[in-house]
């Protein structure tokens, strides 16, 4: 019989306070960046280009912008040049001239990238205008190996590349952060207790009415008109330090791999709880029955079946109150549970009413 093994991990979260700087729990509003996407051809790879018929129309396209017309019907059999689409991340503030990555995936039926050189390449925004240009040759982290016999190897991914600084910026995005009276900062993990925390720290420093908490995401701050004096007041606000709010009481199951987390803020109310499993184990053998030799039998080979069943009685045991990840621990070893049953046990309390904490199965 198969049984599941899972591995148990308790979260231990450390009950003194500890405090995270504002800019590491939330952003400003308005202060994001924005994606690019293009459509190109890259060339000079050894073979390795794709047979798309798109691939065959981007490349007469080109030619043709190089004053190269390509006879109609004629099939340029390319071997070299693949269809791309690239993609690249623009920063918040960027400016025209400043290099930003970007990272080239083959659309069509290429085997490699391996080698190849990106040819200008517009980049555009969701608006449909273009914001970077990209051009260069790629760094491919993926490589394969084909033997005379048929034989292959491949580690890694072949038809993606990057190519670091290999798009300079055209065209500046522009942002609301210079205007108005006020500056929101949205929280990475919307919580009403750390809101109120970090509206509270911030009057602290600035004086009362200086922050507003809005809600549990967002805190607006008043903030100077002038550029200059807003980036600096923004310098001072985003190295101050808050108090975040504790974490939901939460248990988090991967039933893919097994692993159980168990949060801080877990409490279990008074319950018992028995704990008992039942073994079936069949064996099987073969015996042989073999004749007397003025006998007209023939040998035969008869099957023997062993059916053993095993059950552990064990002795209920009252659990909780646990207030404590450690009270929760030493009640589980006294149960004598398995990591494997451990799954089924907290669903057990849960539906008893005597888990306080939401299970999340991912």
């Amino acid at each position: 019989m198969k049984q599941l093994s899972l591995i148990f991990i308790l979260l231990f979260i450390c009950t003194q306070t500890f405090a995270l700087r504002i800019k590491d729990m939330s952003s400003v509003q308005g202060v994001r960046e924005n994606q690019l996407i293009g459509y190109g051809l890259v060339v000079g790879l050894d073979g390795t280009g794709d047979k798309a018929p798109f691939t065959n129309q981007t490349f007469n396209n080109m030619m043709k912008q190089f004053g190269i017309t390509v006879p109609a019907g004629t099939d340029p059999k390319l071997k070299n040049v693949a269809a791309v689409a690239v993609h690249a991340t623009l920063p918040a503030f960027a400016k025209p001239g400043q290099k930003i990555d970007i990272t080239a995936s083959s659309i069509g039926n290429a085997k490699s990238l391996r080698g190849g050189t990106l040819l200008m390449t517009p980049l555009k925004g969701i608006d449909g205008k273009i914001y970077g240009l990209a051009q260069g040759s790629l760094v491919v982290g993926g490589f394969g190996a084909d033997g005379a016999d048929g034989s292959s190897i491949k580690v890694n991914v072949q038809v993606v590349g990057r190519i670091p600084n290999g798009a300079s910026v055209e065209r500046t995005v522009s942002n609301s952060f210079n205007e108005g009276d006020h500056l929101t900062f949205n929280l990475t993990r919307p919580d009403f207790t750390t809101a109120t925390h970090m509206a509270k720290t911030i009057n602290d420093l600035f004086g009362q009415g200086a922050a507003y908490a809005m809600d549990a995401s967002s805190i607006r701050v008043t903030a100077p008109r002038d550029a200059n004096q807003r980036v600096s007041f923004l310098s001072i606000v985003e190295n101050l330090e808050v108090v975040p709010g504790n974490e939901a009481a939460k248990i988090v199951i991967n039933s893919r791999t097994g692993t159980i987390v168990i949060g801080q803020n877990v409490r279990v109310h008074p319950v018992a709880v028995t704990h008992g499993s039942l073994t079936v184990s069949i064996k099987n053998t073969l015996d042989v029955s073999q004749p007397d030799g003025l006998s007209d039998g023939q040998t035969a080979v008869i099957p023997d079946t062993e059916i053993n069943i095993d059950q552990e009685n064990n002795k209920m045991f009252i659990m909780g109150p646990a207030v404590t990840l450690d009270d929760i621990v030493t009640a589980v070893n006294e149960i004598g549970a398995a990591p494997g049953d451990l799954m089924a046990i907290l669903e057990a309390l849960k539906q008893a009413g005597a888990l306080e904490a939401d299970i999340v199965v991912i």
